[in-house]
């Protein structure tokens, strides 16, 4: 190869005005539905914290970015269904690779990751995410903070796409929900390329038979 022979395709497109350059962040291409972003932690819909502080996360995490501490439930004001709820969650997105991991091993569906991975810190802190900042807000949606730069649809069709199956694959499951319902987004349907589960059909009471005899004197 030449010393300018690199310079051909540049040269090409320049003079062909054909041109691949994207503006951003104006212009952005669409995310895949499976798109590993940053983490939220779910409610169920009537606004329970799903999260039980098993620590589950934490332990399976191979990038050791994940700290969590449980609690017992106060019984006068319980936060999880649970006997125990997640006192302490904090993510360093400093050392997160957002391989899913944690996800999969959570037992409730309590963390999910969304698409969104544009967010930039200046303070070094802010890189660590705490439970406040993690948890959905009142409407289910996550709390949006101001350096992250969040987009239609980043919130849509989380992670929860791994319950779609058994753990295992098992093709008996395939099209079965098996994940709970989110606030703010009820039960999400099954991924893309699985069968939605039959409708169920109740069978029709039968007639009372009716004893037509006579009795006897």
């Amino acid at each position: 190869m030449g010393f300018l022979d690199g310079f051909r395709v540049t040269l090409k497109e320049f003079l062909t005005g054909k041109t691949i350059t994207t503006m951003y962040p104006q212009e952005k291409r669409p995310k895949p539905v499976r798109f590993h972003g940053r983490h939220v932690l779910n409610r169920y819909e009537d606004g329970m914290e799903k999260c039980i502080g098993c620590e589950l996360c934490a332990g399976v995490c191979p990038a050791r970015c994940i700290y969590v501490r449980g609690a017992d439930n106060p019984p006068d004001a319980p936060v999880s269904p649970g006997e125990r709820f997640g006192f302490v969650y904090e993510i360093n997105y400093l050392r997160c690779i957002h391989c899913d991991l944690c996800v999969e091993a959570c037992p409730t569906e309590a963390i999910t990751e969304t698409k969104l991975f544009e967010f930039s810190f200046t303070d070094r802190h802010d890189a660590i995410y705490t439970r406040e900042e993690l948890l959905v807000g009142d409407d289910g949606h996550p709390k949006r903070l101001p350096w992250e730069d969040w987009r239609e649809g980043d919130d849509r069709n989380t992670s929860g796409w791994v319950r779609a199956t058994a753990p295992s694959g098992a093709s008996a499951y395939e099209g079965r929900v098996q994940w709970s319902g989110e606030l703010g987004y009820g039960v999400r349907a099954p991924e893309e390329g699985q069968t939605a589960p039959p409708p169920v059909i109740e069978p029709e009471p039968e007639p009372e038979a009716h004893d037509e005899g006579h009795g006897g004197h």
